[in-house]
């Protein structure tokens, strides 16, 4: 089975499809990048909840920034949302976006088991 959570956009903000839930765009709103990373998870934590799973279920994401000054901090605000050694691989690129208030965007893939015997 498979499960969309849409957006007002032509993309979902995530769709379960078997054991995996892949994640779509998501950014942060906020006057800094500490705001928008914050408020990334923050949404980022809502989206996986209605996928029945979690941020420790993430195996891949890939990070876009901004600024690449802003990987440090990135580093940093992850130790809050992972727990140690159990981090997602990840890749970080840097790229302009469409929005000139964006600092950063994240997508990715969630690995749960769970979710097929739970769906049916």
């Amino acid at each position: 089975m498979i499960k969309r959570i849409p957006t007002p956009f032509s993309y979902s903000s995530a769709v379960s499809a078997g054991d995996y839930v892949f994640i779509g765009l998501h950014r942060g709103i906020g006057e800094t990048f500490q705001e928008q990373i914050h408020d990334l998870f923050t949404h980022l934590q809502r989206t996986l909840r209605q996928c029945d799973t979690s941020l420790d279920q993430i195996v891949k994401v890939s990070v876009h920034l901004k600024h690449i000054e802003d990987l440090p901090a990135m580093e940093k605000v992850f130790l809050d949302y992972f727990e140690p050694d159990q981090f997602p691989a990840r890749m970080t690129t840097t790229t302009a976006f469409i929005d000139d208030d964006c600092l950063l965007m994240i997508e990715g893939i969630a690995y749960n088991p769970g979710l097929t015997s739970t769906s049916t």
